[in-house]
């Protein structure tokens, strides 16, 4: 087992595989002792109809196997012999899968099959530190939870959100935050004239007005911008505006990264309450705007056409 401990625990895999190839080639060689006409894959389909005949849909949410894989595998069964379909009489739509007399032979003559392996597992069982059994049963009920895709992509986030740096609006990112706006705003809507007074002069738009611009570097290259515009309303101080994020560092945790900083210059600058704009067809950033604390609200006159939502943010 060298190799695996010098991979560690990323070829976890690779190493059940291993393990399973294992237990498998014995399996078929113990049906084989027993004289049990049944391959090891067959077994959880087999196990479940010797309690009672369903259907493939039943059996497959019952032993937790895809609706095709199990439908190969009574395919096979049904070859050798060792099952039955027939209509259900009460629902004509429905087939029935049933042991035939074959398969309940071998299921009368497997029982001793299943003593001595639950006596052998025992046996492997009491020789290690470890239960393996309980073990599975607690890994299963993890992954259900959270499963292990979800969980590396959420670590990758956090390792590359590590190399993101949030600093001041200056001039020389200027050409940045238009770019990263325009190429948003053009890939769903189109460039109003809003957009435009903010993006091509945003130190008379924004900065001379009392706002403020951020700006996230990604390994020192910009690669997102937000801004607050300032209000003239009785009930918002700001505007969070001009969130963008250059697609080729999306999932990097950016637009979270952004949201948490400018709500917090915000703040440094005395708002209470912070309102924004959007469309329902960015899922994304509603999303991250609900993550944030913002809460829908209505009635307020937007200046853009492709606004169908507004949204607010009480700071404490």
């Amino acid at each position: 087992m060298n190799f695996y401990d010098q991979t560690g625990k990323m070829a976890i895999g690779s190493r059940l595989r291993l393990l399973t190839d294992k237990i498998t080639e014995d399996a078929a060689e113990i049906y084989k002792l027993y004289q049990v006409d049944l391959q090891p894959k067959w077994f959880p389909v087999f196990h479940a109809l010797s309690q009672k005949e369903n259907t493939i849909t039943e059996i497959a949410q019952l032993i937790g196997h895809s609706h095709p894989s199990v439908s190969k595998i009574v395919a096979e069964m049904s070859k050798k012999g060792i099952v039955t379909e027939k209509k259900d009489k009460a629902d004509g739509r429905r087939n029935l899968v049933s042991l035939s007399k074959k398969g309940k032979e071998i299921a009368e003559k497997i029982r001793e099959q299943y003593t001595d392996v639950n006596s052998a597992i025992e046996e492997i069982l009491s020789g290690t530190r470890n239960d393996l059994w309980k073990a599975i049963g607690e890994w299963e009920f993890v992954l259900e939870q959270k499963s292990l895709l979800r969980r590396v992509q959420d670590q990758k986030k956090l390792r590359e959100s590590s190399h993101v740096q949030i600093v001041d609006y200056k001039p020389a990112y200027a050409k940045a935050f238009k770019a990263l706006n325009e190429e948003w705003i053009s890939a769903y809507f189109k460039m109003e004239e809003a957009d435009h007074k903010a993006l091509d002069n945003p130190e008379t738009y924004i900065l001379k007005r009392g706002g403020a611009i951020i700006v996230a570097l990604y390994n020192g290259e910009p690669v997102g911008v937000c801004a607050l515009i300032k209000m003239d309303d009785p009930h918002y101080d700001f505007e969070l505006a001009k969130m963008a994020v250059s697609p080729a560092a999306q999932g990097k945790n950016i637009g979270w990264l952004l949201g948490q900083a400018i709500i917090e210059k915000a703040r440094a600058l005395g708002a209470s309450t912070l309102y924004l704009e959007s469309n329902t067809i960015l899922k994304p950033a509603i999303n991250l705007y609900h993550k944030l604390g913002f809460k829908k609200v209505a009635g307020h006159v937007s200046p853009y056409e492709r606004c169908n939502i507004q949204m607010e943010l009480k700071l404490e």
